[in-house]
């Protein structure tokens, strides 16, 4: 049996497969090794039943996660899952790898993350070539959902938020100068609570407010990740993966269009084709 994990910053998607046959699917809490501990990690995998069910039938674990982004963090996940899978061999890396994966199928070419953080990096059809973008929620996640959520609380607490959009804003989260502040600089992961936020872009999709700020977003995106890449790599195809990506595809597709430049393929959840990859081989 083989386990595949994506795991972004809000949860981390689980498909368990034998023999090319979907034994379960199921979301856990994210497991991001810059947040969680080992023993956390541990503790959540000995919480869920179908880990628990299936633990020593699973031979080989696939791992893709926000937060690997060194061998000490690489080796949390590890030893975690180690602990808890006593007969599995056990592969961790980079979410990026993993969107890589699913939205190019393996193809060279530029990989770009767009769900509750964003990044980007060149794919060769094997590994990621490193780079300096991934800076994280405080420092850089332009056009993601956490970016998102940081411009709507902005406007909010600026009282720079259309009126209409304001009332939907309080109704929707009961929202309080107070409340806020507290969930921003003082909860343990702020980026989840700000990027739960797009999906209020979403249900308000048509207000020119919020598509001036979409627009504004993945503009940047654009040119702080992707343009750089592309004229590094002026040949390479451009593949998007990530919740924020596909739930505005059309917004993305137009800031891309601004840029000059098109998108290949955009693939919202990457385990479905990670878990195809992956089966194949076992």
């Amino acid at each position: 049996m083989v386990a595949v994990i994506y795991s972004g910053s809000n949860y981390a998607d689980w498909r368990l497969a034998d023999k090319g046959r979907t034994v379960a699917s199921f979301k856990t809490s994210s497991i991001n090794p810059f947040f969680n501990s080992e023993k956390h990690i541990l503790q959540l995998l000995n919480k869920n039943i179908n880990l628990i069910h299936h633990a020593e039938e699973i031979k080989r674990i696939y791992f893709f996660g926000a937060g690997v982004v060194n061998k000490e963090l690489k080796d949390a996940v590890t030893n975690s899952f180690t602990s808890f899978f006593k007969f599995a061999r056990i592969n961790v890396e980079h979410d990026m790898l993993g969107a890589a994966i699913a939205s190019s199928k393996s193809q060279p070419g530029i990989v770009c993350i767009c769900g509750s953080g964003s990044n980007a990096a060149f794919f060769d059809g094997k590994k990621i070539k490193p780079n300096n973008f991934g800076l994280g929620y405080i420092l850089a996640d332009e056009g993601s959902g956490n970016w998102l959520g940081r411009q709507l609380v902005k406007a909010y607490l600026n009282e720079t938020l259309p009126e209409n959009l304001r009332k939907k804003f309080v109704k929707k989260y009961d929202a309080d100068r107070k409340i806020i502040m507290e969930k921003v600089y003082h909860q343990r992961q702020p980026a989840l609570f700000l990027s739960s936020m797009a999906e209020f872009y979403s249900d308000n999709l048509q207000d020119p407010f919020l598509q001036d700020i979409l627009a504004k977003g993945f503009d940047l995106l654009i040119s702080k990740y992707v343009l750089p890449l592309k004229q590094q790599y002026p040949e390479a195809e451009i593949f998007f993966a990530g919740s924020v990506a596909a739930t505005f595809k059309k917004e993305l597709q137009d800031a891309a269009s601004r840029a000059g430049i098109l998108i290949a393929n955009i693939v919202k959840e990457p385990i479905n084709n990670l878990l195809t990859y992956y089966s194949s081989k076992n």
